[in-house]
């Protein structure tokens, strides 16, 4: 009787972490899809230490974030931000796009965000990629929220007002 408690127990600590996740992606896609998702990944970049430039909304001529360390924005890595809220799993044509377009802004590497996720066409060049681009989708932005939440914006904190809740690992025993 008590593995069948066990075992009902770990099912639900896995469900009700994905539930969160999902909760919390569905919030973000409502207030932030589109030209938004942009802002939303702006701060987590100045959270992260980054100084910005953001692209004006329109034509951005393949970069939507330029981001670099150091107050002023002069020092290493220099960072080409490319973000897609499609509800399609983004394709090669744009990985190879932000790697081109790395190379017209001077930057040393590039990060591709895409909401829902990428074909495996890009995932399969992960390894090649490995030291120039790193790929975000949803649940790395929403990881990349979780550990940057405190020093993002107020305006951010109200638009995705969550807390931290502890709860035991059911994984470890």
């Amino acid at each position: 009787m008590s593995e069948l408690v066990e075992e009902n127990e770990e099912t639900v600590s896995i469900d009700l972490e994905e539930y969160i996740y999902d909760q919390i992606s569905e919030r973000i896609i409502q207030r932030f899809k589109g030209h938004k998702m942009e802002n939303l990944v702006e701060e987590v970049l100045k959270a992260k230490g980054f100084t910005t430039y953001r692209s004006p909304e329109g034509a951005d001529q393949g970069v939507d974030i330029l981001a670099a360390s150091n107050t002023l924005g002069f020092g290493d890595p220099k960072i080409c931000v490319q973000i897609k809220t499609a509800d399609s799993p983004l394709d090669r044509p744009i990985l190879d796009q932000l790697i081109g377009t790395m190379s017209n802004y001077s930057a040393d590497f590039g990060l591709l965000v895409s909401w829902s996720g990428f074909k495996s066409s890009v995932t399969k060049e992960i390894p090649k990629q490995f030291f120039k681009v790193r790929l975000w989708d949803s649940k790395t932005i929403i990881q990349q929220i979780f550990e940057n939440y405190e020093k993002l914006s107020d305006d951010i904190k109200k638009e995705i007002p969550i807390k931290r809740v502890w709860m035991l690992d059911s994984e470890v025993e």
